[in-house]
């Protein structure tokens, strides 16, 4: 292999890398630490200066609902490259059903932890 096999990946790094930069800068420029921003420090939508607390505090079960919903939805990441090879392991004489039903039994199980802990109710 040559140095301008790589070329592609070089141009995609640098484009990336200029592109974090950009955003980091931009900001830095006009984020909320910029003082005497016009945009920043005019009132929100409606015209009306703001009132009450800007950010409300939210309960730990709603963090613990998303995390657990953050984990399942990861848990559908990792099934569905299995289910699109699933034939060519298969036609490879590899055994790979056993390992995902493990995977799978595993989450089940978590799954009747968090049921029976009453994990995945709102009101509690």
């Amino acid at each position: 292999m040559e140095i301008a096999d790589y070329l592609p990946v070089l141009i995609q790094v640098l484009l990336a890398a200029a592109l974090a930069g950009a955003i980091l800068m931009a900001s830095h420029v006009f984020g909320q630490r910029a003082r005497g921003n016009y945009i920043k420090d005019k009132a929100y939508e409606c015209g009306l200066p703001m009132e009450g607390n800007p950010h409300p505090r939210f309960g730990v079960k709603f963090y613990v609902v998303a995390m657990l919903f953050i984990l399942f939805d990861i848990e559908a990441v990792f099934l569905i490259p299995w289910a699109l090879i699933y034939r060519e392991f298969i036609a490879s004489h590899i055994p790979i059903l056993w390992p995902v039903m493990f995977f799978i039994g595993i989450l089940v199980l978590g799954l009747a932890y968090e049921m029976k802990k009453k994990g995945l109710e709102w009101e509690r």
